[in-house]
């Protein structure tokens, strides 16, 4: 009989203890064990088992769980004696930054003391002896919810120190979600102000901490060294790439296929793997989302589950007020289409609107993207990644983002594309109009745009959304050699609808007085330029091309037609 699945449960005493299903991580303990790394990052997308891991290691090697033998009988890291003997024998300080999603400063360094205030009640016993001087003990009464910042920064090293005198042996460190505190204040604007305190913080807990055994971090995302690791050198990072752990996170195909035999589901393999396989860590190119894994056997059928479990709100104003390069690329990935570029897996949220190909690497991290193939180039340490959309799952999720992009229209985007299917130019002009007023503030990156480069934003954020809206009845060609003002997106059916040629234009004052004089140019360039010709070729009649004109002044736009040699129709 097939094992209950929890949904959503991260605690590994709660899973073996009622007996819960359970894919056996603990050969993570011994390959930790074993490498001897004194402080150890590892990167992984949420909800691929970091904290039910972290739990694990908790409950392994804590002296508050000595001699709980049951717990770990009958897995893979209690054949080995060595670490039948390890069990129990460490003091452990285990905490997460999961919940720490404050939109202020102040709140944020509030939250992260009420966690470690939460930890020094948890070891308040080592008040009771005599193993800490008066000085000690009034500081450790002294951590609080309102401490002060420097009060705070060294609290885990006074724990440790604390620990150590009273166990005479050194602490394990286990921080899960370190990073959820630096997205949270990057996209909220408060980054610049949180990096000195998680610097000082990390820096006296993993650094200069001679009561430290060894730690682990966990996290989405590898935050560069340069911005709060500066002054850690003993920082082992282990991402996505690296063949380290490659298979203790996540489940492998050999896994998954196990558990649809317990579950009865032997002959859903291939749906199992179109929808959720696709990750790749290290060497293992098989990796299956967890998540969605487990509410597929739960609830036996196929659905978003992971991707529709986070509001992917940072990866979403990225991509949105992202340049035309970005949203182009992204464009190429919605094809189904590969993506070679050079990025550093390190994120510097500081310079995330600016630098370089920072979003790809933070979708690499988040999940998003799949490694195809590493390349080094000619600099040394830089390295070409060619990337890929990592399943249909994330497919949907990124349809359902761009979707949002225009939902705040009250249905305008919808109804121009009803509008558009129809062959309504009067309806078409009243909600685009609608549409560009509306959205062209939220394609602007904040610097102060030009008024040429505003419907350029706005332009590839709406080819993005007629891919994914028209993608049943069309398949979406945008031009990608020319720049603004010489673009034509081309929607050529699949069955039987019209060939439809879309051309944007921006207004030149010097040349054309009135926007129907633009109209009338963006529609002679679709005649001059021959663009019909690809649809004629693909077996669509000439009659059935319908050619449309807009043209943009500022947040105003002009839509005009023509077909079969007709005149413009505005």
């Amino acid at each position: 009989m097939a094992r209950t699945i929890s949904i959503g449960c991260q605690d590994f005493e709660t899973l073996r203890k009622e007996n819960y299903f359970y894919i056996d991580k603990t050969f993570f303990l011994s390959e930790w064990w074993e490498e001897g790394d004194s402080v150890t990052l590892i990167t992984r997308p949420r909800r691929f088992g970091k904290t039910l891991n972290m739990s694990m290691t908790e409950q392994f090697f804590s002296v508050k769980y000595a001699g709980r033998v049951e717990l770990f009988e009958g897995l893979s890291i209690w054949n080995n004696e060595k670490y039948r003997n390890l069990q129990g024998t460490y003091p452990v300080i285990f905490l997460s930054f999961a919940n720490v999603k404050e939109t202020d400063y102040r709140s944020t360094v509030r939250r992260i003391n009420q966690i470690l205030a939460d930890l020094y009640s948890d070891f308040s016993f080592i008040l009771e002896g005599d193993c800490l001087l008066p000085a000690e003990k009034a500081y450790f009464q002294s951590v609080s919810d309102d401490m002060p910042e420097t009060t705070a920064t060294i609290s885990l090293h006074r724990l440790a120190k604390y620990l150590y005198k009273y166990y005479n042996k050194k602490v394990i460190i286990l921080l899960d979600e370190y990073d959820t505190p630096m997205q949270e204040s990057y996209v909220d604007g408060y980054w610049d102000e949180l990096v000195s305190f998680t610097r000082s913080l990390f820096n006296s807990t993993f650094k200069t901490n001679p009561y430290l055994e060894r730690a682990i971090m966990t996290g989405i995302t590898r935050v560069s060294r340069e911005s709060i690791f500066s002054d850690l050198n003993n920082l082992e990072v282990v991402t996505t790439t690296s063949e380290k752990y490659a298979d203790s996170f996540g489940f492998t195909e050999e896994e998954v296929f196990a558990a649809l035999d317990e579950f009865v589901m032997s002959d859903r393999r291939s749906e199992a793997k179109r929808w959720y396989d696709g990750f790749t860590f290290g060497k293992y190119a098989d990796i299956y989302n967890p998540w969605s894994v487990l509410n597929y056997l739960d609830k036996k059928k196929a659905a978003p589950y992971w991707a529709n479990s986070s509001s992917n709100s940072l990866v979403g104003k990225l991509l949105r007020e992202g340049s035309k390069g970005i949203k182009q690329n992204l464009e190429g990935l919605m094809r189904g289409e590969t993506l070679q570029v050079e990025i550093d897996e390190q994120i510097v949220y500081g310079e995330l609107r600016t630098k370089r190909n920072s979003v790809w690497s933070l979708l690499l991290a988040n999940g998003y993207l799949r490694v195809l193939q590493v390349d080094a180039i000619e600099l040394p340490g830089h390295w070409s990644y060619t990337l890929t959309l990592t399943n249909r799952e994330v497919r949907m999720m990124f349809e359902s983002m761009i979707r949002g992009w225009f939902s705040e229209q009250d249905e305008s985007y919808n109804d121009f594309i009803k509008a558009l299917l129809e062959d309504d130019v009067k309806a078409m002009n009243h909600y685009m109009n609608k549409i560009a007023l509306n959205t062209f503030s939220s394609f602007d990156t904040g610097n102060k745009p030009s008024e040429a480069s505003e419907p350029e934003r706005f332009y590839h954020g709406f080819v993005l959304g007629l891919l994914v809206e028209l993608s049943d009845r069309y398949v979406v060609i945008s031009n990608r050699e020319s720049g603004f003002g010489r673009y034509d997106v081309m929607l050529e059916p699949k069955q039987g609808d019209d060939g439809i040629i879309l051309e944007f234009k921006v207004q030149d004052a010097e040349e054309e007085k009135e926007l129907s004089d633009t109209v009338e140019a963006a529609l002679r360039q679709i005649e001059d330029r021959k663009y019909e010709a690809a649809l004629v070729e693909k077996g669509v009649p000439g009659e059935r091309v319908r050619m449309y004109g807009f043209a943009f002044c500022g947040k105003k736009v002009l839509i005009g037609k023509r077909a079969g040699g007709d005149g413009v129709s505005i």
